[in-house]
């Protein structure tokens, strides 16, 4: 489905699954028993650029496109979500954001190392008692002189114990937990993850997205220095919103990658396993579930499309961001389970590649806002009332 691609966007997205299909799709089966993917993924990704996709190149980014830095998602997504998710938080959430928002010498002291892979990035917002009413954030940074003092902690943080830097969203002021305008007074701050009075503990036993790492941080009167703020002072929270809507694209590009991955397994398993004295593909119900993952497949991507497009022309897109995430994450887990009824029994063991994508799916109707939120955000948009 090359709709519109360029020749250097094909050949990126070629890159990419040469790329997957070498160094990701032989291991993930392993990464995914043993919690934990090949640390030396990282470089391997640097070094192809993938996590300095859109990056202006004088910060030693790879440049290129949104619609680009999609198709990689598409392709990381198809080989195993946990190496995915590396790239769309260290880079979709952290880099872009610095890129962003970050003063010059932010920018020259982490974003090389980033899109290099000589360094990664999480992004720490969500806290034990704040999911989807990110405003309600507890975690506090209070002003010393020219240091803020960061004391609180953050769950569920991609990359938590692998990262070099935090981006940490702290209340700096404003009405406080249960005030009107919570969103006010919290602002973003830039956290080498080897501060003093930073600890991390990584959590396991996921459901999914288990090679993934994901971590509880705690700050413990955490010092830094105030040119460590992202940004201006109290506007964090919008800081974390613009991340969040590009990282929704994100998310659903990964989920297309989930699609298309069940897609190629259901076709190829329905055309080799033989029931009745001839192939299961021959049969119009087994039809039926592959064509239901082809349609999903190709909606969610071209839902995903278009939010890049709109990006890369410099249009709003939050909406449409929102639209894509909803369908793509909820067309991921629909994919996979059709999937998973293709493949019968086998579908059910780690020996095929469907109940991984089916345990991965399903956190990404979840994280960077849930399935509800998106419907809110999109019917917010069309109505002009706000239902939370």
């Amino acid at each position: 489905m090359d709709l519109a691609l360029s020749p250097e966007q094909v050949a990126v997205r070629q890159l990419a699954a040469d790329f997957v299909n070498r160094e990701v799709m032989p291991h993930a089966a392993e990464w995914d028993r043993r919690e934990s993917v090949d640390p030396g993924i990282v470089a391997k990704l640097g070094d192809l650029g993938f996590l300095g996709l859109t990056i202006p190149e004088a910060y030693g980014g790879s440049g290129g496109d949104h619609l680009a830095y999609c198709l990689v998602l598409e392709e990381l997504g198809r080989g195993d979500s946990s190496v995915r998710g590396i790239v769309s938080v260290s880079l979709g959430l952290v880099g872009k954001t610095i890129a962003a928002y970050g003063s010059e010498e932010q920018k020259r002291a982490w974003l090389p190392r980033l899109c290099a892979g000589e360094a990664l990035g999480c992004f720490a917002l969500t806290e034990p008692d704040t999911g989807s009413d990110a405003a309600a954030l507890r975690t506090a940074a209070v002003r010393d002189g020219d240091d803020w003092v960061v004391s609180g902690s953050k769950i569920f943080i991609t990359n938590g114990t692998t990262a070099d830097v935090a981006l940490v969203f702290a209340r700096t002021g404003g009405p406080g937990h249960h005030g009107i305008d919570r969103h006010r007074g919290i602002t973003a701050f830039l956290v080498p993850t080897d501060s003093p009075g930073l600890t991390r503990r990584e959590i396991h036993g996921k459901l999914g997205l288990r090679g993934q790492a994901t971590a509880e941080l705690v700050f413990d009167k955490v010092r830094v220095p105030d040119s460590a703020r992202l940004g201006v002072e109290g506007k964090g929270f919008s800081i974390a919103m613009a991340a969040l809507a590009k990282g929704r694209m994100s998310v659903a590009a990964g989920c297309v990658g989930i699609a298309q991955g069940c897609l190629d397994a259901a076709v190829g398993y329905a055309g080799q396993r033989a029931q009745f004295g001839k192939p299961i593909a021959s049969y119009q119900l087994v039809q039926q579930l592959i064509a239901g993952i082809a349609v999903d497949t190709a909606a969610a991507r071209l839902l995903v499309w278009r939010v890049a497009d709109l990006i890369d022309r410099g249009e709003p897109f939050a909406t449409e961001s929102s639209m894509a995430k909803l369908f793509a994450s909820e067309a991921a887990v629909r994919t996979a389970n059709n999937a998973l009824q293709v493949f019968g029994g086998y579908g059910y063991i780690d020996e095929y590649p469907v109940g991984k994508y089916l345990r991965d799916a399903r956190v990404t109707t979840l994280y960077e806002g849930t399935s509800q939120i998106q419907q809110l955000l999109i019917g917010r948009a069309l109505t002009g009332v706000n239902a939370f």
